[in-house]
């Protein structure tokens, strides 16, 4: 996936030297962090009830806590996945690699749009805690389910995300995710503290249905541009 052309040509009219890679690495990282946080699994639940029952700050820790679970398993899997893309050097193993990746994001979407997040979810309590404690609790809930390295797998395939022997570029990727991770916690949690009087359960299952659609629509979109060559994977 390249970045938009906006992005490509304010990074070309800069007055100073500028990696494009850089910038195109930070583009899909972020996008991966929002795509990774968005779903209303029971980490989303519980940054909502939290949200609700004591404030909006208490629910973003929340997320803080999730994003960091988040970042390691990102990195566990950038790791396994650099030892695959350092062995496939031909363009068509690759190109196999981000239909394959396409796929997997686009039975993710529809997963998430079918399924229901209030089954086994976690209820917060009504007494605070501290914001350590609340951001601790939510890291162990979302480091819990390593299923996430699947989507993990399936985004960095369809973004060409990892790519081998360019440690700088890829710092600077990694990091990323989190902070798009925290744009979406941020969002939400601002979302949620804006509409309190009116946000119920039903609320969630709709904001779960959207993101699955958008997925779903993105995935597509990926898909038919990647089989139709409508895009080139990127050359490092």
């Amino acid at each position: 996936m390249a970045i938009p052309s906006f992005f490509r040509n304010f990074a070309g009219d800069m007055p100073f030297a500028f990696h494009i890679d850089i910038v195109n690495l930070v583009f899909k990282g972020i996008l991966i962090g929002i795509i990774a946080s968005a779903p209303m699994g029971p980490v989303g639940i519980l940054c909502i009830q939290r949200t609700l029952n004591k404030g909006r700050w208490y629910g973003f820790v929340t997320g803080i806590g999730a994003a960091v679970s988040d970042i390691i398993y990102a990195l566990i899997t950038g790791f396994g996945m650099s030892f695959v893309m350092d062995m496939i050097n031909n363009a068509h193993y690759q190109y196999l690699l981000q239909v394959f990746g396409s796929i997997m994001l686009l039975c993710f979407g529809i997963y998430c749009y079918r399924s229901d997040p209030m089954k086994n979810m976690h209820v917060s309590g009504k007494q605070k805690g501290s914001l350590v404690h609340n951001a601790v609790t939510a890291f162990f809930v979302t480091f819990s389910n390593p299923l996430i390295i699947f989507l993990f797998i399936a985004m960095y395939a369809q973004f060409t995300f990892v790519v081998p022997n360019h440690p700088i570029e890829m710092c600077l990727g990694y990091l990323s995710i989190p902070f798009g991770a925290l744009l979406w916690w941020y969002g939400l949690t601002w979302l949620v503290d804006k509409i309190r009087g009116i946000f119920d359960t039903s609320g969630i299952l709709i904001i779960n249905k959207v993101i699955g659609s958008i997925v779903i629509i993105f995935s597509l979109i990926v898909l038919f541009g990647t089989v139709f060559n409508l895009y080139q994977l990127p050359h490092y």
